[in-house]
């Protein structure tokens, strides 16, 4: 069975354990620990994302996808650091989030491609740890052209490496489906394509539509609700069982899109994420999988959905 990159080094897909597809450690913006240190409580993040990653392993947690790219501020060290004080399995991206640097709109995706390679590959900045997944991000209104260049971009750095491509999307506007688009042209696997934060509203025909293109489904904003407009956890999980029903229990992910909510400034915004979310990255253990559970699945389904399936599709199985 394959071994997956994580931040303390290789670990087999075998062991990957209970998974969650799409969170953060912490995220801020690219250079802002450089530049502005005094602005990001990077103590206070590690201490807090410990102790949340850690009440996690104890009921069950093993490891955590985190699509945190250099401009969402990724802090290699950081999670690095996290992830031995925890024990939970980190695995983290290269790519980009939407804030995609100016430059990088004006080249070839040719240009882009080769920096995604070498993080994947050799290690991101100096520090060894190597990337096992690509993230792209396109939002409201449908995908930028700088976005289109990156996610070009990802394609192909996917194509020369076999790292699977993890995407933000948003759901309403149906913006997956531009993002498979571009996809199949470059030629991508679309097995090793993750349509992630598909859960933003109820709309089966979209979702269907993508899984029927052969891609996996990323139902990864829990709670939800904050957003108005969109659904609830509970109106998000009875979407994740009608998924099931429609016979693509092995073709879906949940997770929380999470990050602590620690900072030096913004107390207002970081107390109404807590409220929001007081059970960080057990809010599906704790409330999702027991409502599935009334809803009619089984244990197997919950152990292909949270297990088995992060396991194939990080793993390239």
């Amino acid at each position: 069975m394959p071994a997956i990159n994580t931040a303390l080094g290789p670990v087999e897909a075998a062991d990957l354990g209970y998974t969650l597809s799409h969170e953060h450690v912490g995220t801020n913006a690219a250079g802002l620990r450089h530049t502005y240190p005094e602005f990001i409580d990077r103590a206070g993040i590690i201490e807090q994302s410990t102790a949340a990653l850690k009440e996690a392993y104890a009921e069950g947690l093993r490891t955590i996808v985190d699509v945190s790219t250099f401009d969402l501020g990724r802090d290699i060290g950081m999670i690095a650091q996290v992830a031995r004080q925890s024990g939970v399995n980190i695995v983290v991206a290269t790519g980009n989030h939407l804030a995609v640097p100016r430059p990088f709109g004006d080249v070839s995706p040719d240009v882009i491609a080769p920096m995604y390679v070498r993080e994947i590959e050799q290690g991101i900045e100096d520090t060894g740890v190597k990337a096992a997944v690509i993230k792209v991000a396109s939002d409201r209104g449908g995908i930028t052209p700088p976005q289109e260049v990156v996610l070009r971009a990802a394609a192909r750095a996917h194509l020369q490496t076999g790292a699977p491509i993890s995407t933000h999307t948003w759901s309403p506007d149906r913006v997956g489906e531009q993002q498979v688009a571009i996809l199949e042209e470059e030629g991508a696997d679309l097995n090793r394509v993750y349509i992630g934060h598909s859960n933003d509203d109820t709309d089966l025909d979209y979702l269907l539509g993508l899984l029927n293109k052969g891609v996996w489904l990323g139902l990864d904003r829990y709670p939800g609700g904050r957003v108005p407009g969109t659904p609830d956890w509970e109106q998000r999980t009875e979407v994740a069982k009608r998924l099931m029903d429609a016979g693509y229990t092995h073709r879906i992910m949940l997770s929380h899109d999470y990050s602590v909510p620690k900072a030096r400034h913004g107390a207002e915004v970081q107390e109404e994420r807590r409220r929001a979310n007081p059970d960080g990255y057990n809010f599906i253990s704790r409330m999702v999988l027991p409502r599935l559970r009334e809803l009619g699945a089984t244990e197997g389904d919950i152990q292909q959905i949270m297990v088995e399936n992060p396991r194939r599709f990080f793993g390239g199985e």
